[in-house]
C-alpha cells in the first residue's frame, strides 16, 4: 500500500490517542501528530521511522502552512470543550486548516463532529445550534460552513455517540471517569425505570473505523456522514446489564416519569441549562444506520455494558448465593 502522508490534530486527546496508536502500530504512513504538550502524548512515537511529533496549537494553524499543502490525509480530532475559545478553534481556525490543505493534493479529511449535532433522523438538530452548550454550537456551526469550502467533497464527517476510553497510558474520556462513580448508586438506581435509550463507542473501535476509512475512502455516492457508535440500547436495558455484571438483583422498578422528573425540579428549584432541559425532554439519543466495526466484518472491541464495565476497571461480583439486597 502507498505510503501517505497524514496529519492528526488532537493527537493527545483520548480518541486522538487511539487513532495514533492504531496508526503506529497497523500502518506504515508517515504521521503527523499535532500536540499542544508533547509530554502529553504517551504513544511509542520511536516504535518506527515516519512518525513526526508536531508542537503546536490550533490558533496558530498557520505557521504549518508549507506542511499542511502536503498532507494526503488529515484526522481532525482536536477541539476545545468550552471557554472562550470554543468557537476560535472548533470553527474558526478549523476551517482555516481546511482552508490550507490543497484540494487537489489531499485525498480525505476525517474530521471529528459530535452525534449531539444531529437528530434520531442523522440531519441537523436545530435545537443544537440554538440551545447546545458553547461545544455543541460550534461544532453545529463548524458543520455548516465547511460545507462551502473548496475540499468539501473530500471531507469524511463523523459523529461519536458517547466515547468511552483511557488507561493507564491514555486520558480517560469524560464518560469513562464518571462509570465507577455510578456503580456505587446501583443500589438506588436498579429501582428506577427510566424511559431513553442512547448508543456507546470506546476510542479503540474508533480508531478501527479510522484506519479502514484511511484504507478505504468513501467512494461514489457513499455516504460521507458517519454515526459512530454500537447498537442502540435502553437506559434500563443498560440497568439490567450492569445489575447482572454486578450480581444486583432487581426485585421491582418504579416508573420515573417526565411529570415526576418535572416536579421534583420545580419543588427543590433546581436551576437547568436550556439544553439540559431540551435533552431530559428529548430522551432517546439514538440515530440511524450507526456505524462500528462490525459494519466493515472488523473485530468490535467494547460491544455490550459487560464490556463498558471490565474495560472501566470495574470488577464483576460472583454469585456468593446470599440473600441481602
Amino acid at each position: 500500500m502507498n505510503q501517505k502522508r497524514i496529519l492528526v490534530t488532537g493527537a493527545s486527546g483520548c480518541i486522538g490517542h487511539y487513532i495514533s496508536e492504531t496508526l503506529i502500530q497497523n500502518t506504515n504512513h508517515e504521521l503527523f501528530l499535532l500536540v499542544r504538550n508533547p509530554s502529553k502524548l504517551q504513544v511509542n512515537t520511536q516504535a518506527r521511522p515516519g512518525i513526526t511529533v508536531l508542537q503546536g496549537d490550533m490558533q496558530k494553524i498557520s505557521q504549518f502552512a508549507d506542511l499542511l499543502s502536503t498532507i494526503d490525509i488529515a484526522v481532525l480530532t482536536a477541539t476545545a470543550w468550552g471557554g472562550e475559545q470554543t468557537f476560535d478553534i472548533n470553527v474558526d481556525k478549523t476551517l482555516e486548516l481546511l482552508k490550507l490543505l490543497d484540494p487537489d493534493r489531499c485525498e480525505q479529511v476525517i474530521y471529528f463532529s459530535t452525534a449531539s449535532v444531529l437528530g434520531r433522523d442523522n440531519q441537523p438538530l436545530k435545537e443544537a445550534g440554538e440551545l447546545g452548550t458553547d461545544y455543541i454550537r460550534s461544532k453545529y456551526d463548524c458543520l455548516h460552513k465547511k460545507s462551502q469550502l473548496a475540499i468539501a467533497s473530500k471531507i469524511t464527517t463523523v459523529f461519536p455517540t458517547l466515547v468511552l476510553g483511557g488507561d493507564a497510558n491514555k486520558p480517560y474520556s469524560h464518560l469513562t471517569s464518571g462509570i465507577p462513580e455510578v456503580t456505587k448508586y446501583i443500589n438506588l438506581i436498579r429501582f428506577l425505570q427510566v424511559d431513553g435509550s442512547f448508543h456507546f463507542i470506546h476510542g479503540r473501535d474508533i480508531a478501527t473505523v479510522v484506519q479502514h476509512l484511511i484504507d478505504h475512502p468513501p467512494k461514489g455516492n457513499a455516504s460521507r456522514s458517519l454515526v459512530l457508535g454500537q447498537k442502540e440500547i435502553t437506559a434500563n436495558q443498560a440497568v439490567e446489564q450492569v445489575c447482572a455484571y454486578l450480581n444486583k438483583k432487581i426485585y421491582f422498578r418504579i416508573p420515573l416519569s417526565l411529570g415526576l422528573a418535572n416536579l421534583i425540579i420545580a419543588i427543590f428549584r433546581i436551576q437547568m441549562a436550556a439544553w439540559d432541559r431540551f435533552c431530559m425532554n428529548y430522551r432517546h439519543f439514538t440515530y440511524e444506520n450507526v456505524i462500528n466495526p462490525d459494519s466493515f466484518g472488523l473485530p468490535n472491541y467494547c460491544v455490550t455494558m459487560s464490556d463498558v464495565l471490565k474495560i472501566s476497571g470495574v470488577k464483576a461480583r460472583a454469585n456468593n448465593n446470599s440473600k441481602k439486597l
